[in-house]
């Protein structure tokens, strides 16, 4: 429901009627200089919150609210907050401004498919704007204040193109142009390819900036240098090198990092399961140091038609972090192999590596959608079950936590999603719909939440449920931690459709 047509109401009357009870009357912004900017908290990717939560109040942490999606069985689109709003996007379509201390609605936005990056806030010309991506490959730019369409553009004209990464707002000066908006693209050609017709494949993943004002294509770069052509009966390569987290960014070297997936056909390109280094003003790449060579995987490989040359599907899923220790400025980037390595940013050597797992050449599925770092460690969830902390200076490993899953959810293991770290607490959602805080120092356990439950939704959204937790990650600000749950995912995870908040 647009704001027109509930300004008039009082915040009491909403209240008292089912359809109109979580409609805000408050305005969408109050200068408290609260955020949460994009998936990982900035350029950065590290989802760090400072001055947020620590242990200190943990015995107070309770539930404040939950708000229930409709029409969706996952939660995929991680928050962001702007002073005292909320922004997410569903796999509806549906875009949502909501009241971080109620939840209630300030108004919604119905894109064209499915939502499900991580909006992207950027000031243009005195006013807020919200971006964000859809499943059809469409761009969009909203007013944050009153969801009002400024533009859309398609970014990648492919069938199969998808956007799952958060695009990033960035401010350049001294080029034409100056306010830009970098959107990653990701694809569904590794699903189609099980359609026994499909000629398999031809997809190549992507960067793409665009004029933040306009929409307008500024340049677009891709992972893999030719593009596909026919290597025999209904076949064609290369491909693949899907985009499916956010860029990172370091804005005072005019430099972009991506990570990229792997590969759908052969012949394999070095842009498949890579990290890649790119100008960020016209988008050439400046380097590129792939993590596992001729990873040919799509969801054939899951059948009995699985061909031989079938890889271990280790695609970085997840972006790198920006970091510096001992005087040094590095990324750190996990893999779903289980191995964590640090980059150089200016050329892409590796400084360390880290194996979290024992086995790192079988299938992937364990770093996944990604960590975080404080400055001092940066910590990893494992598909496999558990967490784990390295010392980002030189990849040391400081602990490990395993975590088996809740009684009666053994087959929900893994720590699958995005973590995020405050104070000094790390917080983890779990496949099995526990969510953990663990002390940063050692990995102890110090409080849990299972979200796997009925909610009474502060918008009376019938069937509201938790779930498994995966893409989406928690969100921390302040002293208010926000938890999506809910989500199926390519392991059959539990369907969920509610946004939480947590505060003392």
């Amino acid at each position: 429901m647009r704001p027109s047509m509930v300004l008039i109401l009082l915040f009491a009357i909403a209240a008292a009627l089912p359809v109109q009870a979580a409609q805000c009357v408050a305005p969408a912004t109050t200068g408290t200089g609260a955020e949460w900017q994009g998936w990982g908290n900035g350029y950065t990717n590290a989802r760090h919150a400072l001055n947020g939560l620590d242990s200190k109040d943990l015995s107070m942490l309770q539930l404040k609210w939950a708000f229930g999606f409709p029409d969706v069985s996952s939660v995929v689109g991680n928050p962001v907050v702007l002073d005292n709003v909320i922004f997410i996007g569903v796999d509806s379509g549906e875009v949502y401004s909501l009241d971080l201390d109620t939840g209630c609605i300030h108004w919604t936005f119905k894109a064209d498919a499915g939502v499900r990056t991580a909006p992207a806030l950027g000031n243009v010309n005195g006013t807020d704007l919200l971006f964000f991506g859809d499943h059809n490959a469409n761009v969009y730019a909203v007013s944050a204040a009153t969801g009002s369409l400024v533009w859309k553009i398609e970014v990648d004209s492919h069938p199969a193109a998808i956007l799952t990464g958060a695009p990033q707002f960035i401010r350049l000066d001294g080029v034409e142009s100056p306010l830009r908006l970098i959107v990653p693209v990701s694809s569904s050609e590794e699903g189609i390819a099980a359609v026994p017709t499909y000629k398999c494949c031809s997809f190549r993943g992507s960067v793409v900036s665009l004029d933040a004002q306009s929409g307008k294509q500024l340049w677009q770069t891709y992972t893999l240098r030719s593009a596909a052509a026919p290597t025999g009966d209904n076949t064609m390569g290369p491909s693949g090198g899907a985009i499916w987290s956010a860029p990172t960014v370091d804005l005072a070297g005019k430099r972009l990092f991506v990570t990229t997936g792997d590969a759908y056909s052969t012949p394999v390109e070095i842009g498949t399961d890579a990290v890649m280094g790119l100008d960020l003003v016209d988008g050439h790449i400046l380097w590129i140091n792939q993590g596992t060579a001729d990873d040919v995987w799509t969801v054939v490989c899951r059948t009995p038609n699985a061909s031989d040359d079938c890889g271990p599907d280790q695609d970085y899923g997840s972006p790198a972090m920006l970091a510096s220790a001992n005087g040094n400025d590095f990324l750190v980037a996990g893999q779903k192999s289980g191995v964590v390595r640090a980059f150089t940013r200016t050329g892409g050597s590796m400084l360390w590596r880290t194996a979290l797992v024992e086995n790192t050449e079988e299938f992937g599925g364990k770093v996944i959608w990604g960590g975080a770092h404080d400055g001092q460690n940066a910590y990893f969830g494992l598909g496999t079950g558990g967490i784990a902390a390295v010392r980002l200076s030189d990849g040391s490993k400081q602990w490990f936590t395993p975590l088996a899953p809740a009684s009666g959810r053994d087959r929900n293991i893994g720590q699958d999603g995005p973590l995020t770290v405050t104070g000094d607490l790390v917080i983890s959602g779990g496949w099995d719909g526990i969510l953990r805080i663990l002390a940063s120092d050692s990995g102890k356990l110090l409080w849990q939440y299972d979200t796997a439950t009925t909610f009474t939704t502060i918008n009376h959204n019938e069937s509201s449920k938790g779930g498994s937790m995966g893409a989406a990650g928690p969100v921390v600000v302040g002293k208010r931690l926000l938890v999506p749950s809910g989500y199926v995912g390519v392991k059959g995870g539990m369907p969920g459709n509610v946004l939480l908040m947590f505060s003392p």
